[in-house]
């Protein structure tokens, strides 16, 4: 990683503050010690994939996950969201069920959600990185204080965004969101422990919709 990340022009704008402080150099340096030792993922060209794919001033939605997929070919730095012709993962059959359900359209064949940040969904994991085969694994070393602070200034530079928070996680960083300026969604996680207890029917892609002034085409 270099000092600035090749990151797009307004995302680069909102966070070169961050990309100057000491917990972003040894965050770097955690990675580069990462990448020596073992496989990390999302390659990285991809790992901030989810800015370069949807600019901060075209940002309408903000899904957030937790970390990115740590099988081999999965993550692409959109959270959820898997390359074209990569086996879906659990949670993602179940976000497209949801989909379906809610707003009829069929399964689609891929799980490559770029459709959707290309439209403004901002696909924001809260931990940018992982080594193989180890979830959780680079959490604690200072990405989470970098997507805070992403999370904050949306809340602080826009207005009417929609939040979409799934699972306890994502949930706890409703207290970085100013509710007198934004919309939160907030249900159980997508995965198959917890999908039954209320995420199945809570039709979050349509009252998204019904949020923005330009919805979002969310068929895949």
């Amino acid at each position: 990683m270099s000092v600035n990340p090749q990151i797009e022009a307004s995302w680069l704008s909102v966070l070169q503050d961050e990309f100057q402080k000491p917990y972003f150099s040894e965050l770097k340096n955690f990675l580069v010690e990462e990448k020596r030792r073992f496989a990390v993922y999302p390659a990285g060209n991809k790992m901030f994939e989810a800015f370069n794919r949807t600019p901060f001033d075209n940002v309408k939605v903000v899904l957030l996950g937790q970390d990115p997929y740590h099988g081999y070919g999965q993550a692409e730095g959109l959270c959820f969201s898997v390359p074209d012709g990569v086996r879906m993962p659990p949670s993602l059959i179940n976000i497209l069920k949801e989909l379906q359900d809610d707003l009829g359209y069929p399964f689609p064949k891929s799980g490559h959600l770029g459709k959707w940040a290309d439209q403004g969904v901002l696909l924001l994991n809260a931990t940018l990185s992982v080594r193989n085969g180890q979830a959780g694994s680079h959490q604690n070393h200072g990405w989470e204080i970098f997507t805070d602070e992403i999370i904050k200034q949306l809340s602080i530079r826009k207005t009417g965004l929609v939040f979409i928070l799934w699972g306890s996680y994502a949930i706890s960083k409703k207290k970085l969101i100013d509710l007198s300026r934004h919309h939160v969604l907030e249900t159980v996680h997508p995965s198959p422990l917890s999908a039954h207890r209320g995420f199945f029917g809570c039709r979050h892609f349509s009252k998204t919709n019904a949020l923005l002034a330009t919805p979002i085409d969310w068929q895949l």
